[in-house]
């Protein structure tokens, strides 16, 4: 059975679709940005700083699921800059343990509002 997450602790969606599904065991969990869920706006400044802020709104998905980010599985980065993935890495690495999730990276070139990265997940459900 399908279920769609929303959480007032990350930013509402900005279109047809949910925050995350739940689909089975798994969280899938829509890319998300550097967007404050208290104020609703982008929160621009360089890689890392909107990195933290992405991983923050993943941690809330995630936590609202029933999981958290210690059962992520996967990760989609997508970065407006492939030069900024030294960056993107460091902050990635401190929301981690090993073993870490599977990853795919890349320079998507634009994204939404002029974002630096956008992250997309899926995350086992727990208990």
């Amino acid at each position: 059975m399908r279920n769609a997450i929303l959480t007032e602790n990350a930013p509402k969606p900005l279109g047809p679709y949910s925050q995350a599904i739940v689909e089975g065991d798994f969280i899938f969990v829509a890319g998300q940005g550097c967007t404050n869920p208290q104020t609703g706006k982008l929160e621009l400044g360089d890689v890392r700083s909107e990195t933290k802020r992405t991983f923050e709104n993943m941690r809330a998905i995630l936590e609202a699921a029933g999981s958290s980010l210690d059962h992520v599985v996967k990760c989609n980065v997508y970065l407006r800059d492939i030069n900024d993935f030294a960056g993107m890495n460091e902050v990635y690495a401190k929301f981690f343990r090993p073993p870490f999730p599977a990853r795919t990276t890349i320079q998507a070139g634009a994204l939404p509002g002029g974002i630096a990265v956008e992250i997309e997940c899926i995350a086992r459900k727990v208990g």
